[in-house]
């Protein structure tokens, strides 16, 4: 059976949703490449583009290490709707049909006893048509491999071929992220805690393209360093699906001390979060990040009713997006162990908010009269100086 190098490993990438683009497809898949090739720094590995396709290539005999760091690239890149590693033929029955059994011997390796094969020819002189390739091809398959037997319902493994400018044969492919490259739908800014929320919201519209920074909000020495390190720890796991996050560090003792010494208890978290909310728009301004973006989700707890919502973004004009919104909690970690994130967002150390909530916060606040007490702590020139002197750290970077 010809390769395309003899001792070279592929794997074919199929595009997900950028493939209904239309004219502007091209620039969804640059976008994907570039951060496929950022991705894959280091690995030696190899990019290339085909018809509705795209291949990577591992470098002449690649160790196991090499071969498992690009498989997590892989599976951490948005665009892509699944992707397996591929034997690539020449285009003759034989070498395909060798291929296919080879194929399902690994399957029956992996404990596999039912399959399908499907086949797709977009390169119509290949003599053979999908039908045929998948009738000839699974008879050819149980005669080499006996213990194997065809369910067309419910296999447990696929075989797949697809000819193209090769022959490609691949079995048990990997679903990809889905979602759109990120970098194509502009750049956001994380309103960033230690909880379990923010970092899934985060990887939420990463998914949909947006590229990410991130903002923390440390209150030293009531909030402790680890908990900044337990921000740190996440949106190094959060940057990993896309192509990095700043993480600004923010420092609000300052801002928290006069709202505690100035205001009514029951109003405290509303009002900081309304110091949040702006500083982390003067701060999104500043990095030409076009939204702010909150783990909110509606009534989960005593801000995050309509009424306080309406409050805490009372002092921005920037769109705020919510992926969260209508998510219960169970949802939520669930994303968040898949993701990763969960095991860190647990860990014990609290962040300024849960320090400073008070016992009975409002439930229903009034924009105006939050306005007016806002109004009346005069913040801004802490905020300022705040900002002036935040720590900013790349996290997640390739």
């Amino acid at each position: 059976m010809e390769k395309t190098r003899a001792d070279r490993i592929t794997w074919l990438l199929k595009p997900g949703e950028l493939t209904l683009k239309g004219r502007n497809r091209p620039g969804f898949e640059r976008a994907l490449c570039r951060n496929l090739a950022a991705r894959l720094k280091g690995t030696g590995a190899e990019l290339a583009a085909g018809s509705g396709r795209l291949y990577v290539h591992a470098p002449s005999g690649a160790d196991e290490d090499t071969v498992q760091n690009i498989e997590a690239a892989l599976e951490k890149i948005f665009g892509i709707a699944g992707w397996a590693r591929t034997v690539v033929a020449a285009k003759t029955r034989e070498a395909v049909f060798a291929a296919l059994i080879d194929a399902a011997r690994e399957c029956v390796h992996r404990g596999v006893s039912t399959f399908k094969i499907e086949a797709r020819r977009t390169d119509k002189s290949f003599p053979l048509d999908s039908w045929a390739m998948r009738s000839e091809g699974g008879a050819a398959v149980l005669d080499a491999v006996p213990s194997l037997r065809v369910d067309v319902h419910h296999p447990e493994a696929l075989i797949e071929v697809e000819i193209r400018e090769r022959a490609y044969i691949y079995a048990m492919g990997q679903k990809g992220r889905r979602g759109l490259p990120v970098g194509t739908a502009g750049r956001g800014l994380l309103l960033l805690s230690g909880g379990i929320d923010s970092p899934v919201a985060g990887y939420l519209m990463e998914s949909r393209g947006m590229g990410l920074d991130a903002v923390y909000f440390h209150a030293w020495p009531y909030t402790s360093d680890e908990a900044r390190l337990k921000a740190v720890k996440l949106a190094e796991i959060t940057g990993s699906y896309g192509i990095g996050i700043r993480l600004h560090t923010v420092d609000f003792a300052g801002i928290e001390i006069r709202i505690k010494e100035n205001a009514p208890e029951s109003w405290a978290t509303i009002l900081l979060r309304m110091a949040m909310m702006e500083a982390a728009e003067r701060l999104a301004r500043r990095r030409n990040c076009k939204c702010l973006i909150t783990g909110e989700s509606l009534s989960q707890v005593a801000s995050q009713t309509i009424e306080n919502i309406t409050c805490t973004q009372s002092r921005i004009t920037s769109p705020v997006m919510r992926p969260l919104i209508g998510m219960d909690k169970e949802s939520i970690i669930r994303i968040a162990e898949s993701i990763g994130t969960y095991a860190t967002s647990i860990l014990p150390y609290a962040d300024c908010c849960a320090l400073f909530s008070p016992a009975h916060p409002v439930l229903h606040g009034d924009p105006d009269e939050a306005g007016g007490l806002y109004e009346s702590l005069d913040l801004s020139g802490l905020i300022q100086t705040a900002l002036e002197t935040a720590r900013e750290e790349k996290c997640g970077f390739p």
